[in-house]
Formats: structure tokens, C-alpha cells, sequence
């Protein structure tokens, strides 16, 4: 958990590091796509999952969730407490990402606040510096949430840097949410050495294009996103709570 891309150097890769399950949540993408390409990429060796990581808020003032498990489409630029609301309603996994990473993370008061509904913590990613990811262990430490690993890969060569290991067989996106909402035993467990340094500078250098011109493509050049709210495919659902 997770990757945002998906194609197949990442699922070769994903079969070499000996990785079971691949959860699968591209920026931006909406959910009935999102499956058919995970679907698409599953076989006896590699079960890939559908995930959204939903954008909750406005441009400033973002909050990433990753929910694993849904049966309906969930738009990005909702309030947390609508994201939350529609996850429950679904009975999806809610994990946290990046916890406390520059202004797009649930900080450790938000967390604290909502942890009765909230599933796990990541722990470990491979695109963060070892500081960080201290972050993260002590929000999980201090909250006592279970935790987990995550490649959370853009480029594809970080597929496997970073994983989660469970205490138990898991062949299904059913398995995966059973075992993240009964807090199942686990092992977060991450390379080391030269090469995962590496990746994850690569990785964190990537974020330099995330947040300059694609962001402003985004803003300026592209229009509304496919999971803005407005989308029909959403068919007004969340017009109550959308932010714009």
C-alpha cells in the first residue's frame, strides 16, 4: 500500500520483491477505471487492489485518505467529514498516509480526534526522509494505531522498496479490508543500503514536478478534475459538502 501507477514493469517488479497485494489509487482517477485497470493487472501470482486516496478539502487546506474498499465512487474537494461519512457508509478501510507531511497530511491532532474511525497509520514510506517517517511511528505509537508500510510509488522502480507484512493469507480486496479494520498483526519492513536511498531521493525529487507545473496544469490548463464533485458521475451526491 500503495502505488499510483500501474502498468507492467510496476506489476513485474511488484512479482520480483515476492508482493502479494498491490493496492492501486492514482491521483485523480475515478473509482469504475480505477478497478477495470485493476482487474486488468490481477493474476494467481499478484492481486491488485482498487483504492482512492481522496483529496478532502480545497487546494490549501488538503487532507489525504486513503480508503480501500469501496463500492461507489467517492469524489475528490469533499469535507473530511463528508469523506469520512461516505466511508463509513460503504464499510471501506480508512487508513492515513504521509501523516503530517507538508500540507496535504492529517496532523496529529486531526488523527487523534478522528482515531475510533480511522484504521491505520503509515509508518514507513518510501518517499520520506527517515525524520518523517519518525513522524508517523510516533503518532502510531502514541494513539496506539496499527501501522503500515508503503512504496506509495510514482516512479516505478520504487515498487517493493517499502510493504507490509500481515499475519495471515490475503487473495481478496474483502481479505485486505477485514484485515486492516480488525487490526490484524503485521510487520512494516522497507529495503536499505545505497539503492533505497536512491529511489527515495529520486521519488522525493519527483515531488518538484508534482507541485509545479503539473499542479498548475491542473489549476490553470486542464479544467475540473474527473473526480471533481460536480462530475456527473457523482450525480449530485455530495453537492452538501463539497468546498467549490
Amino acid at each position: 500500500m500503495h502505488t499510483k501507477l500501474l502498468d507492467e514493469r510496476v506489476v513485474s517488479r511488484a512479482k520480483q520483491r515476492g508482493i502479494d497485494i498491490l493496492v492501486y489509487a492514482p491521483h485523480f482517477t475515478r473509482l469504475p477505471e480505477i478497478k477495470a485497470q485493476a482487474a486488468a493487472y490481477s493474476d494467481s501470482e499478484l492481486h491488485v487492489v482498487a483504492a482512492r486516496e481522496v483529496f478532502t478539502g480545497d487546494w490549501n487546506n488538503r487532507r489525504h485518505l486513503l480508503a480501500i474498499g469501496l463500492d461507489e465512487p467517492v469524489p475528490d474537494f469533499i469535507t473530511f467529514e463528508g469523506a469520512m461519512a461516505e466511508f463509513n457508509r460503504q464499510d471501506a478501510a480508512v487508513v492515513v498516509p504521509h501523516p503530517e507531511f507538508m500540507n496535504v497530511s492529517l496532523t496529529h491532532p486531526e488523527i487523534r480526534a478522528h482515531a475510533a474511525r480511522i484504521d491505520a497509520v503509515e509508518t514507513y514510506c518510501a518517499k520520506l526522509f527517515p525524520h518523517q517517517n519518525r513522524r508517523g511511528q510516533r503518532i502510531a505509537a502514541d494513539l496506539n494505531l496499527p501501522g503500515f508500510g508503503s512504496s506509495y510509488t510514482h516512479l516505478p522502480g520504487t515498487v517493493g522498496e517499502a510493504w507490509t507484512r500481515f499475519d495471515r493469507r490475503i487473495e481478496s480486496t474483502a481479505d485486505l479490508v477485514d484485515t486492516l479494520t480488525t487490526g490484524a498483526d503485521r510487520q512494516v519492513i522497507h529495503r536499505n543500503g545505497l539503492g533505497h536511498r536512491g529511489r527515495r531521493l529520486l521519488e522525493y525529487g519527483h515531488l518538484g514536478y508534482e507541485n509545479s507545473w503539473k499542479k498548475i496544469d491542473r489549476l490553470l490548463l486542464s479544467g475540473d478534475e474527473p473526480t471533481h464533485p460536480r462530475n456527473l458521475l457523482y450525480e449530485g451526491r455530495f453537492d452538501d459538502v463539497r468546498v467549490y
